[in-house]
């Protein structure tokens, strides 16, 4: 008998060093049982927080990688995608979104564009556009809370209401997307808790998920978080319960990490928190919001 494993067409670019895109994606997706086919948007010695990293972008060389794939006829249960380091590349990916199209499957669009209120060096407006146009393609993005407001044209504001929050979900899924979530949202109400936020347009439902802020900045979370959301809801995890599994993996590899001594743009110790994807769902902490 053949055992079907489901498969992911990941997106992202490669850093030789630094725990960050598919060196993060292809660990977390394969522990959780599932077939990792990357699709390298660009190589680097680094990610892009260590100075003087040497990068090539890949933009000339995917359409032959994504022509071979047609020629094999390859089916993927899930496409996601996440740093895309030229505009050309967008349209690649919607073209890629198109192309590779089936029944059921899930598209996840991590729109990354910048953090603490910046776009990174690397981005323009034009990229944010383009971006607009990208999420549109997707079932679910998962973007944080610098990105939403890049996205939405709002004027970012490090603490956000819950209102205005339920606002910009809606907005966001306005452009396509039936599952938005933003992360690292800071909680107006209690000090050192930051928390993830989700909404889903199909039931009109909102999620929280909070977990404690240490005062430390990891690169690569981002991918981290939206890695397990893609396993989990591929393994038929509900929104909330994915979102408790994400939130709580990043959690516990920050916690993992905090103590040792390691330069944070190593980013978090995965390999110490990778078994847990495969431990029982455990008690929720998730909160349905009204």
């Amino acid at each position: 008998m053949r055992i079907h494993l489901q498969r992911v067409a990941a997106i992202h670019d490669l850093s030789g060093f630094g725990r960050a895109s598919l060196t993060v994606v292809i660990p977390i997706l394969s522990s959780m049982g599932i077939q990792v086919c990357p699709l390298p948007t660009a190589v680097l010695s680094s990610h892009s927080a260590y100075p003087g990293f040497h990068g090539r972008d890949l933009s000339a060389e995917l359409p032959q990688m994504i022509a071979h794939w047609k020629q094999l006829n390859i089916r993927f249960d899930a496409i996601y995608s996440g740093y895309l380091g030229a505009v050309d590349q967008i349209d690649m990916v919607k073209d890629f979104i198109r192309d590779f199209a089936v029944p059921d499957q899930l598209v996840v669009i991590d729109p990354v564009l910048g953090d603490n209120g910046r776009l990174y060096s690397a981005f323009n407006q034009e990229m944010v556009e383009k971006m607009k146009e990208l999420v549109g393609h997707a079932e679910v993005i998962t973007p944080n809370l610098t990105e939403a407001a890049f996205l939405l044209g709002e004027e970012y504001q490090p603490k956000v209401s819950i209102s205005e929050l339920k606002s910009w979900c809606v907005r966001l899924a306005a452009l396509g997307p039936k599952q938005v979530i933003i992360t690292s949202v800071p909680e107006l109400d209690v000090p050192n808790k930051t928390s993830v936020m989700a909404y889903n347009s199909e039931d009109g439902r909102y999620w929280r998920v909070s977990c404690d802020y240490l005062p430390a900045n990891y690169p690569g979370t981002g991918d981290a978080f939206a890695s397990v959301m893609v396993g989990s809801l591929l393994q038929g995890d509900s929104l909330p319960i994915a979102l408790d599994r994400a939130v709580h993996f990043i959690s516990m590899g920050v916690r993992a990490t905090f103590g040792h001594g390691h330069h944070p743009a190593e980013g978090i110790l995965i390999e110490k928190v990778l078994p847990s994807l495969n431990a029982p769902v455990q008690i929720s902490s998730y909160q349905l919001l009204d």
